[in-house]
C-alpha cells in the first residue's frame, strides 16, 4: 500500500467521523449551523484526499487541473451567490434543488466510468459485476432524483402544475411501463455492456411521472425522500469508483433522509405507498364539507394588543404565510415586548409547517428567537389549555381541528396542534382562503377564534404599535 493511499484513507476516515457529527449535530436547532460548518469541512476534506490519491497513483495532467479548478471555481461562487441572495421563503425550492444536483453528480460520475473504462476498485477491471450493478443503481437513482427534484422544485415554485390526466390511474401505467423499461435496460447493462441511455432516458422520465403527480401538500416528504435518494445514489458512485468516503457518507444521507421521510409520513398521517401513488392530500377534498363559513369573528390589531396587553402565557403558531410576509423578524419584536410585559412566550412547530422538514425551525433561527422557546407539537398539545392567547400566523391545516373531530374530513387522523383549546385564538390570515388540503377549517368558525385579515408582517407591525401605546413592556418608573 503507498503513502498517497494510506494518507488517502486518514483523509476519508477523519471526513467520515466529522459528517457524523455534522449529521448528529443537525438534530438539534441550537447546534445546527455549527453542525452544517462541520460537514462542509468534512466534504472539503474528501476533496483534498481525492487528489492526494491521484497525485499519488502518477500525477494528474494539465487539462484536468483545469477543469477540476474551473469546476470548484464556478461551483463555489454559486453556491456563495446562492446563499447570500435565495429568500427564506424559497429555501424549500432550493433544497430540491440541491438534491437535484447531488443526484446528478452520482449520475454524472457513473456515466464517466461506463464511458470511459478504467480499472474499476476491486482491480478486476471495468467490467467487474459489482462495479456493473453500481453503476446501474447509480445511473438509476440519480436520473430519478435529478428529474425528480427539478419537478418538485418547479411545483414548489408555481412553474408547474399537474396535469389532469396524471391525476388519474392512466399515469400508474406509465410509470409501470418506465420502471420495466428501465428494468430491462438494467440488465442488458449489466450483462452485455448495452442499455446505457435508455436506462437513463427511461429513469428520467420515470422520476418525472412519479413526482409530477404529487400535490403541494406532500411536498415536504417528498423533498426529504429525494434527500435519501441523494445519499443512495452517492453510496452507489462510491462503489463506482472505489471511494470508502462516499459509500459511507451516501448511506448516512440515504438513511437519515428515510427516517425524516417516515417522521413526516407520521406527522401528516400518511402512508408512503398513499403519497407516492395515491396522488395529492387535496384530490379527496370533493368529499369533504366545502360550505361557506358561518358565524366569522374579526378584529383589528388593536384589539388584539388589548386582550395580549393582560395575557400571561402566549404562544405563537407560524405557517408558510409568515415565511411568505417576512415576518420573523417582527414576530420576535412583538413576543420581546410580551416578554418584557412580564408574559411567558412559546413558539408551537408542527413538523410539517411550511414547505419542507424544519423550515419554521430555520426562520425563526434566522430571526435569532430563543431556541428554548421553539416547542415540537407533542410538547406544545398538552400545555394549551393553560395558555391565554395563540396567534396563529399563515397556518391552516395544521390548526385543523377537523383532523380529530371529522371523519369524513382528508385530514382526519393528522396530527395537528390543538390551538383551540386556549382561551383566545388570533388567526393572522390575508382571507378564508383554504391551505394546501383545499377545505376549510372549523377553527375559523369557533366562538374563541378571532381573524386578524392581513398580510402577517404588516399586522405584526401594527400590533407592536399599539401594544407600546399601551405601555406593554415599558420599564415602570421608580417611585421616589
Amino acid at each position: 500500500m503507498t503513502t498517497a493511499l494510506v494518507l488517502k484513507y486518514a483523509i476519508e476516515l477523519v471526513a467520515v467521523l466529522l459528517l457524523a457529527l455534522g449529521i448528529k449535530g443537525l438534530s438539534k436547532v441550537r447546534s445546527a449551523r455549527s453542525a452544517n460548518q462541520l460537514a462542509a469541512a468534512a466534504m472539503a476534506l474528501a476533496v483534498v484526499g481525492v487528489l492526494v490519491n491521484y497525485l499519488g497513483a502518477g500525477g494528474i495532467d494539465g487539462a484536468a487541473w483545469i477543469w477540476i479548478i474551473l469546476g470548484t471555481v464556478v461551483g463555489g461562487l454559486l453556491g456563495a451567490i446562492t446563499s447570500q441572495r435565495v429568500p427564506m421563503t424559497s429555501m424549500p425550492e432550493t433544497v430540491a434543488l440541491f438534491n437535484g444536483c447531488g443526484g446528478m453528480s452520482s449520475l454524472l460520475v457513473a456515466l464517466g466510468v461506463a464511458l470511459y473504462p478504467a480499472v474499476g476498485s476491486d482491480g478486476e477491471g471495468a467490467g467487474s459485476v459489482v462495479e456493473a450493478i453500481s453503476i446501474v443503481v447509480s445511473v438509476f437513482v440519480g436520473a430519478i432524483t435529478f428529474s425528480g427534484s427539478i419537478v418538485a422544485m418547479g411545483k414548489l415554485q408555481g412553474w408547474l402544475d399537474t396535469p389532469a390526466w396524471m391525476q388519474s390511474k392512466a399515469r400508474h401505467f406509465l410509470n409501470i411501463a418506465l420502471a420495466v423499461i428501465s428494468l430491462v435496460a438494467a440488465i442488458a447493462l449489466v450483462g452485455s455492456g448495452n442499455g446505457l441511455w435508455l436506462l437513463v432516458i427511461a429513469s428520467s422520465l420515470l422520476g418525472i411521472g412519479v413526482t409530477l403527480s404529487i400535490g403541494g401538500a406532500d411536498m415536504p416528504v417528498v423533498i426529504s425522500l429525494l434527500n435519501s435518494y441523494s445519499g443512495v445514489a452517492a453510496a452507489a458512485a462510491g462503489f463506482v469508483v472505489g471511494s470508502q468516503l462516499l459509500i459511507v457518507a451516501g448511506a448516512m444521507v440515504g438513511s437519515a433522509g428515510l427516517i425524516l421521510t417516515q417522521v413526516m409520513c407520521n406527522a401528516m398521517n400518511r402512508s408512503l405507498t398513499n403519497v407516492l401513488f395515491g396522488g395529492a392530500l387535496g384530490a379527496s377534498a370533493n368529499q369533504a364539507d366545502q360550505g361557506e363559513y358561518q358565524g366569522i369573528t374579526s378584529c383589528s390589531p388593536e384589539e388584539c394588543a388589548l386582550t395580549l396587553e393582560t395575557a400571561q402565557r402566549v404562544v405563537f403558531v407560524p405557517g408558510y404565510g409568515l415565511a411568505v410576509a417576512q415576518a420573523q423578524h417582527i414576530v420576535r419584536e412583538v413576543a420581546e415586548l410580551l416578554e418584557a410585559g412580564g408574559a411567558e412566550v412559546a413558539y408551537a412547530i408542527h413538523p410539517v409547517a411550511g414547505r419542507m422538514p424544519g423550515h419554521m425551525n430555520v426562520l425563526l433561527a434566522e430571526a435569532d428567537v430563543p431556541y428554548e422557546q421553539l416547542i415540537e407539537m407533542e410538547a406544545i398539545n398538552p400545555e394549551f389549555p393553560r395558555t391565554d392567547v395563540v396567534i396563529v400566523l399563515g397556518a391552516n391545516d395544521v390548526v385543523n381541528p377537523q383532523a380529530r373531530n371529522d371523519a369524513s374530513s382528508p385530514l382526519y387522523g393528522m396530527p395537528v396542534l390543538n390551538v383551540e383549546e386556549a382561551t383566545t385564538v388570533f388567526v393572522v390570515k390575508r382571507g378564508l382562503s383554504a391551505g394546501y388540503a383545499g377545505i376549510k377549517n372549523s377553527l375559523f368558525e369557533r366562538p374563541n377564534t378571532s381573524m386578524v385579515f392581513g398580510d402577517a408582517k404588516k399586522v405584526l407591525t401594527s400590533l407592536a404599535a399599539e401594544l407600546r401605546d399601551l405601555g406593554v413592556g415599558k420599564t415602570p418608573a421608580k417611585v421616589g
